[in-house]
């Protein structure tokens, strides 16, 4: 056995940088949701298979993708909260953590049905995303910021639903306007 203090130090490292949840490495924003740990399954399992399997290498392709996809909505709700002028503030609206908290429980219910409107009328969200608890948190704060409506608003005009479903753009870029 080994009794070096330290052995185990890169092993902790690579674990927390396995445990990216969210979007980045150390990433302290993560909140352990059902698709954080769909996610985090997809990265034990691949942990488990050599390097060199077709298994591995299909596993680490669906977990970069998946990383992209979070990062790009990420970028579009920031996109959109800038635009409504909450440029200092985007980062912190979209920063959520175990802590975090729902501001006014008579919010609840307003906040999901702002969330799934978002996810049906608009194209915020590519078309396989499945609703994020993440994404009710910053409605919530939109909320009691009074500007829920108007980020409806302005993600119906920048991420338009086109007709029978496709997207606007393949990208996952936002419009120009």
């Amino acid at each position: 056995s080994n009794n070096n203090p330290y052995a185990s130090f890169g092993a902790t490292l690579a674990r927390d940088e396995e445990q990216n949840l969210w979007s980045t490495p150390h990433d302290v924003t993560h909140t352990e949701a059902d698709d954080d740990r769909v996610l985090y399954n997809m990265i034990v399992v691949r942990n488990q298979l050599d390097k060199d399997s077709e298994e591995w290498q299909k596993l680490n392709y669906d977990i970069y993708t998946l990383r992209q996809t979070r990062k790009e909505v990420r970028s579009r709700w920031k996109h959109i909260l800038e635009d409504l002028g909450f440029q200092k503030e985007a980062d912190s609206l979209l920063s959520v953590t175990k802590l975090s908290i729902i501001s006014d429980s008579q919010n609840m219910s307003k906040a999901r049905d702002i969330l799934l409107k978002l996810s049906e009328e608009t194209n915020i969200f590519p078309t396989s995303w499945e609703l994020s608890e993440r994404y009710l948190f910053v409605v919530d704060r939109l909320i009691a910021l009074d500007a829920a409506d108007e980020f409806f608003k302005m993600a119906s005009a920048v991420y338009p639903k086109r007709p029978g479903g496709d997207r606007v753009d393949e990208g996952l870029r936002p419009l120009q306007s």
